[in-house]
């Protein structure tokens, strides 16, 4: 390796000789000194040149340094650390690793407008603002992976090419498949619900959905990552809103405890939500709508502003930033869910609201074989192409659900952002495919 130690190690080796690289971030020139500011992933140290005690050739070598150079630097820890940024370094020699062209396209420090930075997402990324962020997003998975272990939950992969649409509509991404037709997978739910029907029990697929939908929305992605669970033998949909506030409440727990810097360089509060998370149910929550002056047609789902209403309302009335939505109208919900049986109308379908923005739908599923046929029926669903997934359930399926929570929506929304783009490293949207 060419770095011995990272930035953020330095102070603990005072007085050793380390060699640390990273990026250039700044140089600032005084009548007698020069400070060279170089940045890694944990954070930035300046290197002091004195331009008459160091060696000329160091000297002449650092004038002709551009931003975003990339360096590897050898040299002395001083027991005196007079820089106020961050570790000072004393050098001894420098490598230049790679040079950097300029003027650079973007300023990476500076206001720079969201589609110039996507456009130049590598550079923007360099920022420490999006370090910070994607830090997060990897300890947030890190917390939900490690509550989902402990309670027994294996990983799966399943796959992301379809032979035909889980959600049915046109909102899918067509592909040819050596001559057959294919679908990008919107969810991974059918075969989610194939592995409990094959006895694994307890499941988590951590992957990319897509979605072929004209939206440009600050909260919408044609491709984006979910963390989807599954798991067997439950008593209804209840069990699933158990396991989906304790996984959250663990991985927020996480990232409030271990991120803070990251945190509280982006400005944002997060704690450990308290549990249980409240719930509201369909029908009631026409009646709350109503009290605030909004009108919902009986029977019908919650639109986006309806959403953000009750979320207030939930804030007002619990406390609690995280919310579950349960026994949606069965109309709007695909074939696999299971239904009310005492009234047909409703489904046993939870989504999960957090900060007033929807993050995961999940739920009970329609196990039972007769009742699942009739709901293809219902839903106008060829029996015939989506009996790959339906026979399997004459042969023994137990009781089962599950949700898929919206990583990026996840942490936009834990961040207080305001564009999903920011959480993204490389988005897909309707206007953008590259980088």
């Amino acid at each position: 390796m060419i770095r011995t130690h990272y930035i953020k190690e330095l102070l603990s080796h005072i007085g050793e000789t380390v060699t640390i690289a990273g990026w250039v971030d700044n140089i600032k020139e005084l009548p007698n000194l020069r400070f060279v500011i170089v940045r890694d992933r944990t954070g930035v140290a300046q290197i002091t040149v004195h331009k008459k005690n160091s060696p000329p050739e160091l000297v002449s070598q650092t004038e002709k340094l551009n931003l975003q150079d990339v360096l590897a630097v050898h040299g002395i820890v001083p027991e005196k650390q007079i820089a106020k940024i961050g570790p000072e370094l004393t050098p001894v020699s420098i490598e230049v690793l790679s040079r950097s062209e300029v003027p650079l396209p973007i300023d990476v420090f500076g206001q720079t407008e969201l589609d110039k930075r996507l456009d130049w997402r590598v550079l923007d990324l360099r920022n420490p603002r999006n370090l910070a962020i994607f830090k997060i997003e990897a300890k947030l998975m890190e917390g939900m992976e490690a509550w989902l272990r402990s309670n027994r939950f294996t990983q799966v992969f399943t796959p992301c090419i379809l032979g035909g649409t889980s959600e049915g509509g046109s909102e899918v991404f067509k592909l040819d498949y050596f001559g057959n037709p294919a679908f990008l997978r919107q969810d991974p739910q059918l075969h989610r619900q194939l592995s409990i029907a094959g006895g694994l029990d307890r499941i988590y697929d951590v992957g990319p959905n897509w979605r072929a939908e004209l939206s440009h929305t600050p909260y919408h992605l044609c491709e984006h990552r979910g963390m989807a669970v599954e798991f067997g033998f439950i008593s209804d949909e209840t069990d699933t809103e158990r396991a989906e506030e304790g996984m959250m409440a663990h991985a927020l727990g996480m990232v409030a405890d271990e991120c803070k810097e990251e945190l509280e360089m982006l400005g944002a509060h997060v704690e450990k939500p308290s549990l249980p998370f409240p719930e509201v149910r369909f029908p009631d929550l026409y009646d709350i709508l109503r009290e605030h002056g909004m009108t919902i047609p009986f029977g019908e789902d919650l639109n986006r502003e309806a959403e953000q209403v009750l979320a207030k309302h939930m804030k007002e009335k619990t406390h609690h930033d995280f919310f579950f939505v349960n026994r949606f109208p069965s109309r709007v919900k695909p074939f696999y869910v299971m239904y009310v049986d005492e009234d047909l109308k409703w489904a046993r379908s939870v989504d999960m609201v957090y900060r007033g923005l929807e993050l995961s739908s999940g739920g009970q599923r329609e196990h039972r074989y007769h009742r699942l046929m009739e709901q293809v029926k219902m839903k106008g669903v060829n029996p015939v192409e989506i009996a790959w997934f339906t026979d399997n359930f004459k042969y023994g399926v137990p009781p089962h659900g599950g949700f898929c929570v919206g990583i990026e929506r996840t942490v936009k929304q834990m961040l207080g952002l305001d564009n999903i783009r920011e959480v993204t490293m490389f988005s897909r949207t309707p206007e953008r495919l590259k980088p």
